[in-house]
């Protein structure tokens, strides 16, 4: 939302990306310009063009944000929360969006809080806590079959069509101008261990990517 430059035109924000990287004519990044974001599905890209960030809507923006971003043609878009702010239906365009830009070839890191929107686009996760990644896998095993305290509890945060009730972690994440020596979700986790106070859990196991004294690390 508050990416775009306020005082200048959308189309001027897409025009200066592209002639940072390419050497081309206005008239050629303006073309450029107006069919990305006809890519990314605005309706009437003329208008977008001409419009300032205020004039246009929160999910016209973030379209022009990702415009801006397919502009120099990258091999990794990195999406830094692409879906916040946003109404369900909005949301919904833009997954749809970065859905076929995987199927046309650009690969994505998507650094999200928003599990349901992970859960469609990516094909593997790294699940983060005070700083680390506690778990790492494929989408369908983290979802199928977590193994992370903090991973468990957030999946069962989420409600469900099911009816079951949501349940909260307990306490609050560690302070990372001091970060703790041994296990960063010890004082959270319903599960800890005495080995979990004293020495900082491997990464590796034999269960895979968990950091975690519940599973033992690979020698």
């Amino acid at each position: 939302m508050t990416s775009l430059n306020p005082v200048h035109k959308c189309g001027a924000q897409i025009v200066e990306s592209i002639n940072m990287h390419y050497k081309v004519s206005k008239k050629a990044a303006k073309q450029r310009a107006l069919k990305l974001l006809e890519e990314v599905e605005i309706k009437e890209p003329e208008k977008i063009f001409d419009s300032y960030p205020h004039q246009i809507s929160g999910g016209q923006k973030q379209r022009v944000m990702i415009a801006m971003a397919m502009s120099c043609n990258p091999k990794l878009l990195i999406a830094d929360e692409p879906t916040t702010a946003l109404d369900v239906l909005i949301q919904a365009q833009i997954v749809n969006l970065l859905k076929n830009l995987k199927k046309d070839g650009m690969s994505f890191m998507l650094i999200t809080h928003d599990l349901a929107v992970l859960s469609e686009i990516a094909d593997k996760v790294g699940i983060m806590y005070g700083g680390q990644i506690v778990e790492f896998g494929s989408s369908q095993e983290i979802y199928k079959n977590p193994k992370h305290p903090y991973t468990k509890g957030l999946l069962e945060s989420i409600p469900t069509l099911s009816g079951n009730v949501p349940k909260y972690i307990k306490g609050i994440p560690p302070s990372l101008l001091d970060p703790p020596t041994q296990c960063r979700f010890l004082d959270r986790c319903p599960v800890a261990v005495e080995k979990c106070k004293r020495i900082p859990p491997k990464f590796k196991t034999e269960a895979g990517y968990v950091r975690c004294w519940l599973f033992e690390p690979l020698s």
